[in-house]
């Protein structure tokens, strides 16, 4: 259950860049950082000035704004009181649903956006986005970003690291985070997609131009790009990102476009030549949903053209995911999508919350819910039982971190039996589980969950906002001691510096009507810069 609210006004933490003695947490969230800055806490990003026009919206460059400083929450914390910080337990980066995508897929469905209007297709949309051939170089960019931050120790990712459950999606994010050469292009060299000037459509952004222009430069005042297709699909070199990182198991790892089951004739289409441009004769908006996740290949059956073929657009399964993992080192993962990680004073551990029956949000089967209370006990000296009474362990006790792509709000899949409040409650009978990290949703969200009645204690759920979207962030977690007993956790949006193809990949995602500036997506100020307090489980 979500906590009733507390300290959550316009109270804000006290702390100062660089004001903390020689021998207290040193905090990247409270130093400068080099060069631009990175850290929203000195300068945020948001629409800037007008530069295009167009017959529905003006096109805005994206304009510096005043930073923002740290919101105090102390809604579980038992007092109002600020905290300062003694003693850093944990520094990490959580980065979240990056989509690294194969913007020329055959088993792409573009077309769909043309029902972008209509309530029946919400789950289907969006199919396609302006900035998605810069996607890869968006990420590139956030990891040198971390890479410039030197408290960071760990960066986790839950979920959603590629867009298309694709084997050259995957090949290219572990190309990304671990370090090398990411190549864009698949299929013949050279874009050949639903971008080109002559492709048929008009609802797509076409930066090369058209005489009359497309839909995004005549109604939302696009910019044309000459030749950016043509760049964007050039191979590039990833300096990788050069902390330890964990992995997690997202829909779009699992199901096509995030949503539809994959079956054997939709894995022939993907490593196929034929791409679909318009919708099936006769399709039904009123179960359009629960076709494509059931029956996806029949969306195939519309007009099509003719497209280079590329086996390394086959399928993948969890366990090819997971194996890939290990391959390269493990990121957390060993035989199951799910995990424990033990580092310093911290557990963390991964949930597998994607559903086998298809659809985007998600569910937890009740093995895992009992994988997960075993790991919970293996490091609580005590913890309440589920007859409520208490257990004593001889146990050593440690902070507990749970990563997931779905959290509690998206573990709603109708396919599959609801469990949410089952992982709630049993999250809540461990009092060293403090944070709960998580993505999906694609907006920055902060919730605190709690028991109620007397002796009320929980933790915070902090999801954040993905690389693909607007705001194309990533949040930097910082656990630490503070004095008179309390725990704190310094949450601080992260900018990316913004250099080459990344720059264009934000502006053009802030111009997306629906998901860019003027969207829900970057939260409130609540939900973005923020100390979060507790007190000491232990």
């Amino acid at each position: 259950m979500a906590a009733p609210c507390g300290n959550q006004g316009p109270a804000r933490a006290a702390f100062r860049p660089g004001t903390h003695p020689e021998g207290r947490a040193r905090l990247s969230s409270l130093v400068k950082s080099a060069a631009r800055p990175v850290l929203t806490t000195e300068t945020r990003l948001g629409p800037g000035e007008v530069v295009g026009t167009g017959s529905q919206a003006a096109y805005r460059a994206v304009g510096e704004l005043a930073g923002e400083p740290h919101a105090l929450r102390t809604e579980l914390a038992g007092s109002d009181e600020p905290v300062q910080p003694r003693k850093t337990i944990a520094s990490l980066a959580h980065l979240t649903d990056l989509h690294v995508t194969d913007v020329q897929s055959p088993a792409r469905f573009e077309w769909v956006n043309r029902y972008g209007q209509d309530p029946r297709f919400r789950e289907l949309i969006t199919m396609q986005r302006p900035q998605e051939t810069l996607n890869a170089h968006a990420t590139a960019a956030m990891l040198r970003t971390i890479n410039n931050l030197d408290t960071v120790r760990l960066a986790v990712m839950t979920g959603d690291a590629i867009d298309n459950t694709q084997r050259n999606e995957l090949t290219n994010f572990l190309a990304l985070l671990d370090g090398g050469m990411v190549r864009p292009d698949s299929g013949a060299p050279g874009y050949d997609g639903v971008q080109r000037a002559d492709w048929p459509g008009e609802i797509y952004w076409k930066p090369d131009g058209l005489p009359r222009g497309d839909l995004f430069q005549s109604a939302l005042g696009f910019p044309q790009h000459p030749g950016l297709l043509e760049e964007a699909m050039q191979p590039f070199r990833s300096e990788g990102i050069r902390v330890p990182w964990l992995g997690c198991y997202g829909n779009h790892e699992e199901v096509c476009q995030g949503v539809g089951i994959v079956s054997e004739v939709l894995a022939r289409a993907m490593t196929g030549s034929r791409k679909a441009i318009e919708p099936p004769t006769g399709l039904d908006p009123e179960g359009v949903v629960e076709l494509f996740v059931q029956h996806p290949e029949q969306f195939l059956a519309g007009a099509s053209v003719e497209v280079a073929a590329d086996p390394e657009r086959r399928p993948i399964s969890r366990a090819e995911f997971v194996d890939a993992h290990v391959r390269k080192g493990g990121h957390g993962f060993t035989t199951d999508a799910y995990y424990v990680h033990d580092e310093g004073a911290v557990r963390y551990i991964t949930l597998d919350t994607v559903c086998d029956a298809g659809g985007a949000d998600g569910s937890i089967d009740a093995a895992q819910l009992r994988w997960l209370e075993r790991r919970l006990e293996e490091v609580h000296s005590s913890f309440q039982t589920r007859d409520g009474s208490n257990a004593r362990t001889r146990n050593a006790d440690r902070y507990v971190v749970i990563l997931s792509h779905h959290g509690y709000d998206t573990l709603s899949n109708p396919r599959a039996e609801s469990r949410a409040d089952a992982l709630l409650n049993l999250l809540l009978r461990f009092r060293n589980v403090v944070l709960w990290l998580n993505g999906h949703i694609h907006a920055n969200r902060i919730t605190p969950r709690s028991t109620s009645g007397g002796g009320r204690h929980g933790f915070w759920e902090v999801t954040t906002s993905s690389l693909v979207d607007w705001p194309c962030q990533a949040r930097l977690i910082e656990l630490f001691q503070a004095d008179g007993g309390k725990l704190g956790i310094a949450c601080t949006m992260l900018d990316h510096d913004g250099e080459g193809l990344a720059g264009l990949h934000r502006e053009l995602a802030g111009n997306v009507p629906v998901r860019g500036f003027d969207s829900g997506y970057s939260g409130t100020p609540l939900d973005r810069n923020a100390i979060l307090v507790l007190p000491q489980p232990f």
